[in-house]
């Protein structure tokens, strides 16, 4: 049996948070720690989910004006999460994530919605999704998982339950001789 080839996901992260519809509403127009916070606990989730086992997963935050952030990932639940280091954008940790999956011989994917990365990734052989895109997908598979976990159980129609009151009256009427 052929061997699925391996796949890499990275997820620009503050760009997401911000283009994407289904995380906007979270941290506009308040960019308060919490909102931040809580946007960025649910793109985690989000890549989880959308990662599954299919995809070694990375979401690249820019940590460059942040004098202690020393790029180091952080680990949670298969996601890698890293703040690029002091001086160094996002972008060049996600353009060197990208260009170390290809020369690994992985299928790379890169969720942006900035067009200067899109271009410099996709010259690489790298896939795109834009951070629009990224969200439709998330609330379609939020979508199929509730409809997955909340099955409908169909109800039984017999005729009699089709029929409007007089005909049924009239039918058990001749049903039953009178």
């Amino acid at each position: 049996m052929a061997q699925r080839r391996k796949r890499m996901l990275i997820v620009d992260g503050y760009n997401v948070l911000r283009s994407g519809s289904r995380y906007r509403h979270i941290t506009s127009p308040d960019y308060t720690d919490d909102s931040f916070n809580t946007a960025r606990e649910r793109l985690v989730n989000d890549v989880i989910d959308f990662a599954g086992r299919t995809y070694e997963a990375y979401i690249v935050y820019d940590g460059a004006g942040n004098a202690y952030s020393e790029g180091a990932p952080e680990t949670v639940g298969r996601v890698k999460i890293i703040f690029s280091p002091a001086g160094t954008s996002a972008d060049k940790v996600i353009e060197k994530l990208a260009h170390e999956g290809r020369v690994r011989g992985m299928e790379v994917l890169v969720v942006t919605s900035d067009a200067t990365i899109q271009d410099t990734v996709f010259g690489g052989g790298v896939d795109r999704m834009s951070a629009n895109g990224f969200s439709r997908e998330m609330e379609m598979l939020k979508e199929d998982t509730r409809l997955d976990e909340a099955p409908v159980v169909a109800r039984k129609m017999t005729v009699s339950d089709r029929l409007d009151a007089d005909t049924l009256a009239k039918l058990k009427a001749l049903r039953d001789g009178k």
